[in-house]
Parts: structure tokens; C-alpha cells; sequence
């Protein structure tokens, strides 16, 4: 087919590949882990170059949705630890170094109505329950994190009910039981002073400042999905963000 055939909905060939792409991850017809066909077939399919469609995939492998393996081919990406270390989790010690929370322990989980804030982030109808999530995480076996975490029910059915608390890594758990990826979170950084109850939990001082940590994190069509407010001790750590 010729290069120069549109798509429906118009502007640049690639970024209309890249979206049909993006759709059949949404809809199911490919999933996490799952390899995609050929790009000679995809291009074929599509009607387009084969560079044309290598430059949509590009875009897919650079925002961490695809995944190349050499020799292999190109593969929806899954979350795994390492991925949400490196692409959700920001947190480092003195030295630079990046670990994940070794424990989490829950303080709290329920199934409730959404709070005029919870509809509004996570645009849910005035009627919406969420699953609340409140946890404590530790690094380096010191408590260090304290996270209030809600999503929409209708989406984590039985969450709440779960006999198994809800691990660590929460994205991945998201992924494979509820078909769920959070492809990518927006956050906004403030210093806040620990309550009472924070810094029993901390083991901190009175009056110690945290940093609040508020995130977004929305599912591969851009539907908000989850809003995790984290409060967190960063004596020993610190917020580090890479721009290239």
C-alpha cells in the first residue's frame, strides 16, 4: 500500500501507527509480554514504510510500553520490579544507589465511597466507590514511607477482600490479576511536617518534615487509575529526577 495512504483520524502516519498499536494493548490483543508480529507484517498491515512504522514502535520502546530484545523481537513490556525501580520509584540513598521498599506492611484496606477529591483526580462518577489502600514501606529495614492509595473499584474488584495482602510491587499486581498498566504517573512534590501519628509510625521526632509525594498514575488509554499520595522520611534519602 502506498506510503501516503491516511489513516483514520488524520495527522502523521507514525503517530496514527502508534496509536492503533496502543489500542490493541488496551483491548487486549496483545498482551503484556506478548510478542508483536514482524514489523515487515505490521507495516504490511498497516499500510505503511517499514520505517514509517519502526519510527511509531520507536516512540512505544522510548515511553517503556514495548520492549526490544536483540535477536528476539519487539515485545509488549511487562512491570516487573526492575522496571518499577527504575521508571516509577525515585527515592535514593546517600550514595545513589536504588532499591525498592523491602517490606510493606497495610495498615488499612476498604472498599468505600469516593471522596469529592478521588472523583475529581480519578474522574469517577459522583456515585463511585474506590479501594483504599493505607500501607507502611520500609528501605533498608527502616520505616520510611507512609502511602494512602485509592482506586476505582469497578476496575480491582475484590482487592479489598484479597486474602493475600497487596505486595510491594503494586503496578505488577495491577497488571497480571486485573489487566490493569499504568503506563504513566504525573506527580507534584511538597514539604509537609509529619502528624502525630506520622511519626510514631516513622520513628521520627515531633515536627520532622517529609516530602509529600502526589501521583497519578494512568492506564495506557490515559484513564487515571490511581492516586497515591506518599509522605516520606528523607534524613537518609533522597527525591532524584533525570532529565536528558
Amino acid at each position: 500500500m502506498p506510503e501516503n495512504r491516511l489513516l483514520p483520524g488524520g495527522g502523521p502516519l507514525y503517530i496514527q501507527v502508534r496509536d492503533r498499536v496502543v489500542a490493541r494493548i488496551v483491548n487486549g490483543h496483545w498482551l503484556p509480554g506478548n510478542a508483536l508480529p514482524s514489523e515487515q507484517q505490521l507495516a504490511a498491515e498497516f499500510g505503511v514504510s517499514q520505517g514509517t512504522l519502526r519510527k511509531a514502535l520507536d516512540t512505544l520502546v522510548t515511553e517503556n510500553l514495548l520492549l526490544r530484545q536483540q535477536g528476539k523481537g519487539t515485545f509488549v513490556a511487562t512491570h516487573t520490579p526492575h522496571r518499577e525501580l527504575f521508571h516509577f520509584f525515585h527515592l535514593v540513598s546517600a550514595d545513589g544507589m536504588r532499591e525498592l521498599p523491602t517490606t510493606s506492611r497495610v495498615l488499612g484496606i476498604e472498599l468505600r465511597r469516593a471522596t469529592t477529591t478521588e472523583n475529581t483526580r480519578l474522574k469517577l462518577s459522583r456515585s463511585a466507590s474506590v479501594i483504599h489502600i493505607r500501607r507502611l514501606r520500609e528501605l533498608s529495614g527502616k520505616p520510611l514511607i507512609i502511602e494512602d492509595i485509592s482506586v476505582p473499584a469497578r476496575l480491582f474488584r475484590g482487592l479489598e477482600t484479597n486474602g493475600d495482602a497487596p505486595p510491594n510491587a503494586l503496578y505488577a499486581l495491577y497488571e497480571e490479576v486485573y489487566g490493569v498498566t499504568i503506563r504513566r504517573a504525573v506527580e507534584h512534590l511538597r514539604a509537609v511536617i509529619a502528624t502525630a501519628e506520622e511519626t510514631k509510625l516513622l520513628n521520627l521526632p515531633s515536627g520532622t518534615p517529609l516530602i509529600e509525594i502526589d501521583r497519578l498514575g494512568e492506564a495506557l488509554d490515559g484513564t487515571p487509575v490511581e492516586l497515591r499520595l506518599s509522605r516520606c522520611n528523607t534524613q537518609s534519602h533522597t527525591y532524584r529526577s533525570e532529565i536528558e
